[in-house]
């Protein structure tokens, strides 16, 4: 959102409900019904994400995704049927001054009461990795956002991955790493016994993400990392632009590798993994 500091625009008080705030929750659940409430509680519901009683640690990075995300749950609050408790948590990894300036500011005016903590991970993954350093980044960032969850007393974690982020690492999987594998609408932790991993914008497309923060002059931030600010062309994008060349040619596309990995078919695949073990369909093939 341009200019939010000392931009005048409304965030409490009388005007309120006339606010662009209050216009821009308002249509949340009116205008992006469909392709953004409806989706949201779809993976709520299909998924029991959240359940009464639940103390929800909410990671705001900044971006699109999480700042949306965390606008979704504080609209669940006042009009869902379950009662539970959201911490809005904002971790800066070494943010240049200005970028965290800005998420403070777009968190202020979005009346999203976040908490700030720091971890420094830019520069400790800048003398580890400097050549790849999304994949160390994004794997400390996890145990950082986990241990603050943690110690705020949360027994989940939501993080901002939405439909394309699914489709797009199923792909990664296939092409990359030669396996059937997905991004999951929860998990529990294996380090951080008695915490969640949830993502409720799960089936949210990021087309409408994009559309309702420019709609709203949402001004989010990207990646903000100063590590890999001059790196492009990493696999993701490449991922990225491979579906939208599929998507010319086959429409649905998208939810068909979607769907995929909830329709497997164990009577047709090689070999599977299970709970660190692997199997191949010779180790059952006699046993009819």
């Amino acid at each position: 959102m341009s200019g939010v500091a000392g931009s005048g625009r409304e965030s409490s008080g009388g005007g309120r409900p006339h606010s662009p705030l209050a216009e821009a929750e308002r249509s949340l659940i009116t205008k992006y019904r469909r392709p953004i409430w409806t989706q949201f509680t779809r993976a709520v519901r299909d998924f029991g994400l959240i359940e009464t009683g639940d103390r929800i640690a909410v990671a705001v990075s900044g971006g699109k995704d999480s700042t949306l995300m965390a606008k979704l749950l504080q609209e669940l609050q006042r009009h869902g049927n379950r009662q539970f408790e959201v911490c809005f948590i904002a971790m800066d990894p070494g943010f240049h001054p200005s970028v965290r300036q800005l998420l403070l500011d777009n968190c202020r005016w979005l009346e999203i009461p976040v908490t700030r903590f720091e971890s420094h991970i830019f520069s400790i993954v800048d003398k580890a990795a400097p050549e790849y350093p999304c994949y160390l980044c994004a794997r400390m960032r996890r145990g950082a956002l986990y241990a603050q969850a943690q110690t705020l007393g949360c027994n989940k974690l939501a993080l901002g991955h939405h439909f394309d982020d699914v489709i797009e690492t199923t792909l990664l999987n296939l092409f990359y790493t030669g396996s059937v594998k997905t991004m999951l609408p929860k998990l529990k932790s294996t380090n951080f016994p008695g915490l969640e991993l949830i993502r409720p914008m799960y089936f949210v497309q990021e087309k409408a993400i994009r559309k309702f923060t420019a709609e709203h002059g949402i001004e989010a931030l990207d990646c903000a990392c100063v590590v890999a600010a001059e790196k492009v062309g990493n696999k993701r994008y490449q991922v990225k632009e491979t579906i939208a060349y599929l998507k010319e040619r086959y429409p649905h596309v998208e939810q068909m590798i979607m769907k995929a990995p909830q329709n497997i078919n164990m009577d047709c695949v090689l070999g599977w993994q299970r709970d660190g073990h692997k199997y191949s369909y010779l180790d059952f093939y006699d046993q009819d």
